[in-house]
């Protein structure tokens, strides 16, 4: 056999972890001889495939990018990847090759290192179904080559990339998802459970907790709803014939979710007639018509909440809470801060003998002090020399936060609703804008107790400096981005604390 063993460099975009799986493995790739191209391939193959699915990417785009060395064995690796084409909330798309057991937390990771974007763990792929008006989060674990599969050729269906900060946030606060009223368990424990065991007891199997509740469902072959007393079970849903009763004989099966999928209604009332617009539907894999959809109505956003996650809890059960906690051991495992930064101290140079500054409240007023000096230089780079005048102090302000990621421009109203409720109605979520009633003001727009609230941000003039203010003047702050950090740490007249800024990318 005749072979020799050629030594190539490959990108940086094999990621850290990559490179300590298959230690020896990178940087030599063995070519061999054409009489046996076929065998070394599959030698090289085996070992690659034993990577993970993402490392595997990673390590077949970067013989890919050296063909120039391997032009034989490149034509035989391509045919591990699929190209898959995903779109960002202003609807710019980028087609992606992806190994074809790629799952969605992969997709996600792929696009948060090409958009330099910070890995919050927030970032989830939607699948959007446009011919039939729903939508869902695809679960991290869930394959998209999969999902592909089980779109009609014909149809206009897309993969959505954003954030989606509600995606595990019932596993945090259960209290919030699940209303003491719409939630029981076996006969055993008298009909209810602890809140503090109740995620417990939707991943236990041995256990069968209950949803119940109201709901508006649409009548096969009609256009009318019908409002129906419904009972969520391990084995199923069903809706009761008679009130509230739940005895067997009064119970008739709706739907079970093997195979099928929970999807969001995005607009029900204009597609469906619905009684509102808290629109929600069962579909199965296989159906690609909107005569196969069980759609379902709730009267209130907490309500769908609770209906769509509980369904998600029996579909997947454990699989969910391990995705949940998996980011999370990845960090304990490998922390981000090296050595070198885990041994950084704050230092004060103001005065002749530079000391150690141990005091943690010392070390964060020096912060806060250095962040006013930065802007305050930075004021005087853009307006020249001297001191701005009013209308400079002004467009220096805006110049200050219009790149800033939560702040969105000129964005209605009803858009910010949407983009806010796309991405997670939890408290705290936010995002800036600039007022339609007043161009001279802005409003903060935030989520609170699964609503959406809008408080506006006055400016105020002292003489001749410009302030923005939330309560008229009381607490003032130079710019907006002032304004943000405040209310991120201190939730003032606001009913809660800034916690997750609206973000939208290019990709």
């Amino acid at each position: 056999m005749n072979f020799h063993a050629r030594r190539v460099t490959l990108p940086a975009i094999t990621p850290l972890c990559l490179q300590k799986r298959v230690g020896i493995l990178y940087g030599f790739v063995f070519v061999l001889s054409p009489s046996v191209l076929a065998k070394g391939c599959f030698l090289f193959l085996f070992s690659v495939l034993n990577l993970s699915c993402f490392s595997r990417w990673c390590w077949i785009r970067a013989i890919t990018n050296v063909s120039h060395c391997l032009p034989e064995m490149v034509v035989n690796l391509m045919f591990l990847l699929q190209v898959i084409k995903v779109y960002s909330e202003d609807n710019t798309s980028k087609a992606v090759e992806v190994p074809s057991d790629v799952t969605a937390q992969d997709v996600c990771q792929l696009f948060v290192l090409k958009n330099h974007c910070i890995d919050d763990h927030a970032w989830t792929l939607f699948e959007h179904l446009s011919h039939l008006g729903i939508e869902r989060a695809l679960e991290d674990h869930e394959y998209v080559m999969e999902v592909l599969s089980s779109w009609a050729m014909d149809t206009d269906s897309r993969l959505y990339f954003r954030k989606n900060y509600a995606k595990y946030e019932f596993f945090r606060k259960p209290l919030d998802f699940f209303p003491d009223h719409m939630v029981s368990i076996s006969s055993e424990t008298n009909g209810m459970v602890d809140h503090c065991d109740l995620i417990q007891t939707f991943l236990n199997s041995s256990t069968c907790p209950e949803i119940h509740g109201y709901l508006h469902a649409k009548e096969q072959s009609r256009k009318s709803w019908k409002k129906s007393y419904f009972v969520l079970r391990r084995s199923g849903l069903y809706f009761s014939n008679k009130g509230t009763s739940k005895e067997p004989r009064h119970l008739q099966f709706f739907a079970d979710f093997s195979d099928s999928d929970v999807y969001t209604i995005l607009a029900a009332k204009k597609l469906h007639g619905a009684p509102t617009e808290f629109g929600f539907c069962v579909k199965s894999t296989k159906c690609s018509s909107a005569r196969d959809l069980k759609l379902l109505c709730a009267d209130d956003e907490q309500t769908r909440t609770c209906w769509i996650t509980a369904m998600r809890l029996l579909k997947f059960g454990m699989q969910l809470y391990q995705n949940f906690i998996q980011p999370h051991q990845k960090q304990k495992a490998s922390p981000m801060r090296s050595i070198s930064e885990n041994s950084l101290v704050a230092m004060d140079f103001s005065g002749q003998k530079s000391r150690v500054i141990e005091n943690p409240s010392e070390v964060l007023s020096v912060a806060v002090e250095e962040g006013l000096s930065w802007r305050r230089k930075s004021c005087h780079r853009l307006s020249g020399h001297g001191s701005p005048s009013t209308a400079q102090s002004s467009v220096l302000n805006i110049a200050i936060h219009v790149a800033q990621p939560w702040f969105h421009g000129k964005l209605s109203r009803e858009e910010s609703h949407r983009l806010i409720a796309q991405q997670g109605l939890i408290d705290g979520v936010f995002l800036l804008r600039d007022s339609q009633s007043n161009p001279k003001t802005f409003v903060l727009s935030l989520c609170y107790t699964q609503k959406i609230k809008h408080f506006q941000i006055l400016p105020v003039d002292d003489e001749g400096e410009l302030f923005y203010s939330l309560d008229d003047g009381q607490t003032r702050f130079t710019d907006l981005i002032q304004l943000v950090d405040f209310y991120q740490l201190n939730r003032g007249v606001l009913p809660c604390k800034l916690r997750h800024h609206c973000a939208r990318i290019t990709l």
